[in-house]
């Protein structure tokens, strides 16, 4: 199933070993705090090193604010926490331009966004009006505010954290900000030994106060370029575009994947394939990442709702059935 690929002359065996060893740390420190949720956590991992943003959904109380503070703690780098609330305004989040008395002028008082790591509390508990704010900030990275445009420092990540939209209080992302996000990941509930392994290490500490950073955003932006590196061939890169293509002709999704979903599958499959040691990507990673970098973006239609089938199982029937690329030498 593999397709054979030259190697990059970007990177060498060097860059891998760095890559593979903090992403090992920083693996093992948030599995300090996240009992049994490996896939998971190597999702979070995965969207780091490939400079998107991370969509964590689930209930209430399985961990996803523990997620996104565990990732964001295990990196040396600043860290900025936004509970959003229906009372939340947009410029609590990118700034706001005050009067100075002192200087007789206008002076920006940069937001909540203004870090390298953005956690998003229940972001879909804030009015469409603040989610909004945040537009920019995750496609461009930067913020534009009374006609001035401030970059944002690298790395920069947002990882919000949302409720299901049946629960009271919410707000649904527009399709427009969840196409934003790289990937989406639901916790789920722990298995029973997971969870007695917790109430052992969470009843009388709290393993998140203890965890120390094991890497810094230097050392993350390095990592970046070495998963830039990595090599995808033509024939990865059409198989791609077919399962995305297949999105839009599902009679099954009345709203398809876009073109950036297609970006956003090949640069996390170029970080899934040099987190395995690997410079290039195979059909394998692309397949593995199809359900949480595709099913948030699409929207099955309503035959599809009547029949239980929801977007993550529309995405995996799509990956069954989508042709592979045969193998052959770019």
């Amino acid at each position: 199933m593999s397709t054979t690929a030259t190697s990059s002359p970007l990177a060498g065996a060097g860059d891998f070993d760095e890559l593979s060893e903090v992403a090992g740390r920083v693996r093992r420190a948030m599995e300090q705090v996240i009992e049994g949720k490996p896939d998971v956590v190597e999702v979070a991992v995965t969207v780091l090193l490939a400079e998107g943003h991370l969509l964590i959904e689930d209930v209430p109380g399985v961990g996803k604010t523990m997620l996104a503070k565990a990732l964001a703690k295990s990196i040396d780098c600043s860290v900025r926490r936004i509970q959003f609330t229906p009372d939340l305004l947009p410029s609590d989040i990118t700034g706001v331009s005050v009067f100075n008395q002192e200087i007789r002028d206008f002076e920006f008082k940069p937001g909540a966004v203004f870090a390298n790591i953005v956690v998003g509390d229940e972001i879909n508990r804030a009015s469409p009006k603040t989610q909004a704010a945040l537009l920019e900030s995750m496609e461009e990275r930067q913020v534009t505010v009374d006609t001035t445009t401030y970059t944002l420092d690298a790395p920069f990540m947002v990882i919000a954290t949302q409720n299901p939209i049946e629960m009271e209080g919410t707000y649904p992302l527009p399709e427009a900000q969840r196409d934003r996000f790289m990937a989406r990941v639901s916790m789920g509930y722990p298995e029973p030994a997971a969870e007695l392994r917790m109430l052992d290490g969470h009843a009388a500490d709290d393993p998140l106060a203890n965890l120390q950073p094991v890497t810094d955003g230097q050392q993350i932006l390095r990592l970046v370029k070495t998963v830039q590196s990595v090599h995808v061939s033509e024939s990865v890169k059409e198989y791609a575009v077919a399962l995305v293509g297949a999105t839009r002709r599902s009679q099954e999704l009345r709203l398809g994947a876009s073109p950036r979903s297609t970006l956003h599958l090949i640069r996390a499959a170029r970080a899934a394939a040099a987190l395995d040691s690997r410079e290039f990507v195979l059909p394998d990673d692309i397949q593995e990442l199809a359900v949480p970098v595709l099913a948030h973006r699409v929207l099955p239609a309503a035959e599809a709702h009547l029949g239980g089938r929801g977007a993550s199982d529309i995405i995996s029937g799509l990956v069954a059935t989508v042709p592979l690329p045969r193998t052959r030498r770019d």
